[in-house]
């Protein structure tokens, strides 16, 4: 408890001082002028490594494998939350989602907890990163998920909807590519249930916290579908790929964006809601068909891509680059991941991770580790597990997630896989569990973890009188004229906004992050979003 306290007032000391670091002095000296591969992410949803190249055989998946044998398959990788939108909140921008106040899921429907729907406002330093990427040359596209927690700002990319492709960039200009597959989603088993199923549930392997029943087989079977089914549109992209003659210049990734989507899964901090598989594959095919058993967190991807990219790594991002010019010395020791509010329901819960142990803290001990929401139980599974509950049918293992939480958990997963023997209080696992309590308070205090405040404050101290801060106008500054065109300097009042400009017979914003040249009789049109706040109103200058 003093422990606990500590954290706290430490917390509340740290939580809103900004770092001095700005977007503009990063992008002076963005690129060191060496090689900018093509970099693509495929991404999908609610999955975790239940693949063949990673040990579950269940089901054929020829493109992913085919990637896998040409990649490196990366074995120790675990998302910062067990649900989408914080964890692609830390994707986006390789900082915490609890360092910016879009830890709680969603901030876009707080309403359903009886709190205003808002966006987080992370440090005035946070930025997605494919804007550093633009600011280096890439042209930036996303189809079509975003998701962020904050708002979708505009100047994140080149495109950003589901007709956005690396196709449509200008000749010569690299790119950066996303594609998000939502075939695995946690809906889609539901969604798809009344059609044919390829994978026989009979054969399919049901862990030892679910009971044995036909709808259960039934809906695991469905998840492997909708996989079998990813795979095909993994194919698709890749075949893409290779028509454009651009295999041979880009590296490709393949990730999810948490654990499965099936309950007692997803949203959790066990492994189970954190472990995805992750596969990349470099041009020249090197480390091919290899594995890779180095700790990996999701604020690790942020840096690794700049790296890639040959750009420089701002200072206020919280992971390590594993790839590329700049990869760290050493790997990292633990992986870290946060539960918060869930929906409607509210929760705090935090775990440390190493190559061994797995460490978790609940902060509401009083609360079961099951949680009543609505979304969830429009699975027949979900229903089913309910079902036999009611009736006292449930083994104690399956049982176990009705019942209230340890205050701190302790697994040694090279024993204990599944995650069922609780070490906490076995005094001989005292030194690993004083050890890893202290890596998470070490993590709080480090990255200002901003779960310790309730959310009613922490919206109030991000919208002060629940009114959503707007950025202010950006304003043009002519540095000079020569001839028939203008060098013009691009600024915002408000501290950490990114600009974007665009000429009035142009529909794509340019990203702002050095002066820019306008022709005579040109009209520039001028907007500025500090993510959070609302967008600024544009402005039109002529020149």
């Amino acid at each position: 408890m003093i422990e606990l306290k500590r954290t706290f007032c430490l917390l509340l000391i740290f939580v809103f001082i900004a770092s001095a670091s700005t977007f503009s002095a990063c992008a002076q000296a963005l690129h060191n002028g060496t090689s900018q591969p093509n970099i693509l992410w495929i991404t999908c949803e609610d999955m975790s490594p239940d693949l063949q190249m990673f040990g579950d055989a269940t089901v054929a998946t020829p493109n992913l494998s085919r990637l896998a044998s040409e990649g490196i398959r990366y074995n120790q990788v675990y998302s910062t939350s067990g649900v989408c939108a914080p964890s692609r909140s830390a994707l986006i921008t390789g900082m915490y989602a609890t360092t910016m106040g879009t830890h709680n899921m969603r901030t876009g429907s707080g309403g359903r907890a009886g709190l205003i729907n808002y966006e987080g406002v992370p440090p005035q330093e946070a930025k997605c990163f494919s804007e550093y990427l633009r600011a280096a040359g890439y042209y930036c596209t996303n189809n079509a998920k975003t998701d962020y927690q904050f708002g979708n700002p505009f100047t994140a990319w080149d495109e950003n909807s589901n007709k956005a492709h690396w196709r449509n960039r200008p000749s010569g200009k690299p790119f950066f590519a996303v594609f998000n597959i939502e075939r695995t989603h946690e809906s889609q088993i539901w969604v798809h249930k009344n059609q044919p199923l390829r994978v026989d549930p009979n054969k399919i392997k049901v862990p030892p916290y679910y009971p044995e029943t036909p709808v259960i087989r039934r809906d695991i079977a469905r998840y492997y579908d909708n996989i079998m089914v990813m795979d095909s549109i993994v194919g698709i992209i890749l075949k893409q790929l290779k028509e454009d003659g651009l295999d041979n210049n880009t590296v490709v990734f393949f990730f999810s964006d948490h654990g499965a989507g099936l309950p007692w899964y997803k949203r959790e901090v066990h492994g189970r809601g954190l472990h995805v598989p992750l596969i990349i594959r470099f041009p020249d095919k090197r480390n091919a068909s290899t594995a890779n058993n180095d700790l990996i967190s999701f604020i690790d991807f942020a840096p690794s891509v700049l790296s890639l990219a040959n750009v420089a790594i701002p200072k206020h991002m919280q992971g390590q680059a594993f790839l590329g010019t700049r990869r760290a010395n050493q790997p990292r020791l633990y992986i870290h991941a946060a539960r918060d509010r869930m929906d409607e329901l509210n929760d705090m819960t935090r775990a440390v991770r190493d190559l061994r142990f797995h460490y978790i803290r609940n902060y509401q001990p009083d609360k079961t580790y099951y949680q009543d929401l609505p979304y969830r139980l429009q699975m027949d599974l979900m229903n089913e597990i309910l079902r036999l509950k009611q009736q006292n049918k449930l083994s104690p293992v399956a049982n176990r997630w009705f019942e209230t939480k340890a205050p701190e958990e302790l697994y040694d997963i090279q024993q204990d896989t599944y995650e069922l023997k609780n070490l906490a209080n076995d005094p001989a696992y005292k030194k690993e569990l004083n050890r890893m309590r202290e890596a998470h308070i070490e993590w709080t205090v480090n990255t200002k973890d901003k779960g310790y405040i309730p959310e009613k404050d922490l919206i109030e101290i991000m919208w002060p009188g629940l009114q959503q801060p707007e950025t202010a106008e950006p304003v043009a500054e002519m540095l000079s004229k020569s001839g028939d065109k203008s060098m013009v300097k691009l600024n915002c009042p408000t501290t950490g906004a990114s600009i974007g400009y665009r000429f009035d017979n142009d529909e794509k914003w340019q990203l702002y992050h050095q002066p820019i040249s306008v022709p005579k009789n040109t009209h520039l049109v001028l907007s500025a979003i500090r993510y959070g706040y609302k967008r600024s109103k544009e402005v039109k200058i002529s020149f």
